[in-house]
């Protein structure tokens, strides 16, 4: 298992990505545990996404607002499903109440029998030239998505506009994007890490149709590939970044002109913008 995503409307509910091009979905409520016990038979997932031609690893995404799944693959597309058809109880109504022993539970419907469900997507957006290595939704809109790849390109898609790109950044980095996050409290504002050792703070505001655009800021921090970036839940202008140098770092982007400006324009022992820093870890951050 490469990556494991909760459905925000119902938290028993989650996806997980595999070596293999499929999504599972699982009930944690009606899964049976079985033990790590030679001869135990596999859990089966209480419905398959289907629609990747190849396997599809890393990039997953679960929209805050409504049951929607999004995934990016080998095969170098974003697929989005709905799984809203095909559950029965997903969470519970708004000022409703849920009784103790009314969990959750995925209808078993969609293409295949009754015992291994599957659905296809909702649609298949094609855009990249290489491995989509990671997707996030728009936190104010489930039409709105982004995705980074291989390719070094940032790609922001609306469902509504079709199955083809709005703005695709051709050289976001300089290298292969390993990582993207959509600000929780700033919707125009997007931030990449790289294979370059770095991470890019882009304004989507600044972007055109055609790719034009630079970073608003390049954080460099790491000695080595970021594999993982988080804005912060509680503050708009902090994130996280993660990577194989095993460094955790915390950025304030407010901060960087605050500390361009007490240096004076000498050089900083410090990145601008970083204010903490964990090196406990002897291995990659993931």
């Amino acid at each position: 298992v490469n990556r494991i995503r909760e459905l925000p409307q119902g938290s028993n509910i989650v996806a997980t990505h595999t070596d293999s091009p499929d999504v599972y979905i699982w009930d944690l409520e009606s899964q049976p545990n079985r033990p790590v016990n030679l001869g135990t038979p596999a859990s089966r997932p209480d419905l398959t996404l289907t629609g990747h031609q190849d396997n599809a690893e890393f990039a997953l995404a679960m929209c805050s607002s409504e049951p929607l799944v999004l995934s990016g693959g080998k095969d170098k597309s974003v697929v989005l499903w709905s799984i809203h058809d095909h559950i029965s109880t997903l969470a519970t109504e708004p000022g409703s109440a849920k009784s103790p022993n009314s969990g959750s539970n995925i209808k078993k419907a969609g293409n295949g029998n009754s015992d291994n469900p599957s659905i296809g997507p909702r649609g298949i957006y094609l855009g990249h030239d290489d491995t989509v290595e990671d997707v996030q939704f728009c936190p104010s809109s489930a039409q709105q998505f982004c995705s980074v790849g291989d390719d070094s390109c940032l790609i922001l898609w609306d469902a509504r506009a079709g199955l083809t790109p709005v703005t695709k950044v051709e050289k976001a980095h300089n290298a292969d994007l390993h990582c993207v996050d959509w600000n929780p409290h700033d919707e125009n504002l997007i931030i990449t890490g790289s294979a370059d050792n770095s991470i890019n703070l882009f304004d989507r505001r600044n972007l055109t149709a055609s790719g034009v655009g630079s970073p608003v800021h390049k954080f460099q921090g790491h000695d080595a590939p970021v594999l993982c970036v988080q804005w912060s839940p509680h503050n708009r202008s902090v994130f996280g970044s993660a990577a194989e140098d095993g460094l955790l770092n915390i950025w304030d982007y407010e901060k960087v002109s605050k500390m361009e400006t007490e240096s004076g324009g000498k050089k900083s022992n410090h990145p601008p913008g970083l204010f903490f820093r964990h090196a406990g870890h002897r291995d990659k951050v993931v």
